[in-house]
């Protein structure tokens, strides 16, 4: 990817995780964004993007976790993660009504492994079952709770700090390069920063990355997006099978309706935000909610950043009670041709 943060995980991998990069339901992650949708904006905080998919951001998190741990398992589930991500990632949370939790794009990882035959080769030649790596969430260096760092939050966070330019690699594999694994407050492994400097750095970095999460752009295009999406269910132009196939397919499928044609032209030209107490004029408004991420790591031997630099910690409650009343809607720019 044009990112290069590739350069910061470790390469030496074992053969069960190249076998298992190869297999179908990965590859088709190469076509699922990380951004959800919102890269195909002309919000100038998206549209220049390099491209950072679902299968980048997994064999990163598997790297990381092989690094931290040497286990196949852990690793592999680290892999297979997001192998149930649908096209646009949680814009379909935003479609189901779960965008407040963002879990429903979890649902079928399992069964999934189970159908992909390349998968089932690669774990018996390793003596892995499936049950040893449909659920990551059993491995706290692969996946814990909020706000605790693990490697799935490691790897996006390390790669949006690169994308949207707010660190350099330079700075960005200082941290990488910081982490070892130390014990959190209920004795359970987690990735643990050695210097504090560096552990407030990544804190505060990260909390860029949070706000632009949840900024009036991303809500609003993952929104519209999901409600795109919701036209084209109903017109039959898509079905639930068509979301967990790739984006480029779904997206020909909607130029090829003139309502949902015309919806997706629309969407690609949001390029600037409206924000207001109440609707006004003939715009889309919206209010929209949305979840809250971000991270408090570990400093060996301080506990947690928060605790240990209280400007920190007055900087990530104001970013909680930051509401979400205000009515959104967009802006457009010229037309596009797709």
């Amino acid at each position: 990817m044009s990112m290069e943060h590739y350069t910061l995980y470790h390469n030496e991998i074992p053969a069960v995780l190249a076998a298992c990069e190869a297999a179908p339901c990965m590859r088709r992650l190469q076509n699922v964004g990380m951004n959800c949708g919102c890269e195909y904006t002309a919000f100038p905080r998206f549209r220049d993007l390099a491209p950072y998919s679902r299968f980048d951001h997994s064999r990163g998190v598997a790297r990381i976790v092989w690094r931290f741990t040497h286990d196949e398992k852990q690793a592999v589930a680290g892999l297979l993660h997001d192998v149930a991500s649908p096209v646009f990632a949680h814009v379909v949370d935003f479609l189901h009504g779960d965008y407040l939790v963002q879990e429903s794009t979890e649902d079928g990882t399992e069964a999934i492994i189970a159908r992909d035959e390349t998968l089932l080769r690669a774990l018996k030649n390793a003596n892995l079952t499936v049950g040893d790596v449909c659920d990551y969430h059993r491995y706290p260096i692969a996946d814990n709770d909020s706000p605790r760092l693990s490697a799935d939050r490691l790897e996006y966070t390390l790669g949006n700090l690169l994308n949207y330019r707010i660190r350099t690699l330079d700075a960005v594999k200082a941290m990488y390069e910081d982490l070892t694994v130390g014990d959190a407050e209920d004795g359970k492994p987690e990735l643990t920063f050695r210097t504090p400097a560096i552990a407030k750095d990544f804190t505060e970095a990260s909390l860029v990355c949070s706000e632009i999460y949840v900024s009036a752009e991303d809500r609003y295009a993952m929104q519209m997006l999901s409600e795109v999406l919701k036209t084209a269910l109903e017109r039959g132009v898509l079905t639930e099978a068509d979301l967990m196939t790739t984006e480029p397919a779904v997206i020909e499928k909607l130029l090829s309706d003139e309502t949902t044609r015309a919806a997706w032209r629309n969407y690609r030209r949001f390029s600037a935000m409206l924000c207001a107490d109440a609707p006004w004029g003939g715009a889309a408004w919206r209010q929209i909610p949305a979840k809250k991420r971000y991270i408090d790591p570990l400093i060996e031997g301080r506990g947690r950043v928060s605790a240990a630099f209280p400007d920190v910690k007055e900087r990530i409650d104001a970013f909680l009670r930051e509401p979400q009343t205000q009515f959104l809607a967009a802006v457009e720019t010229a037309a596009l041709d797709s």
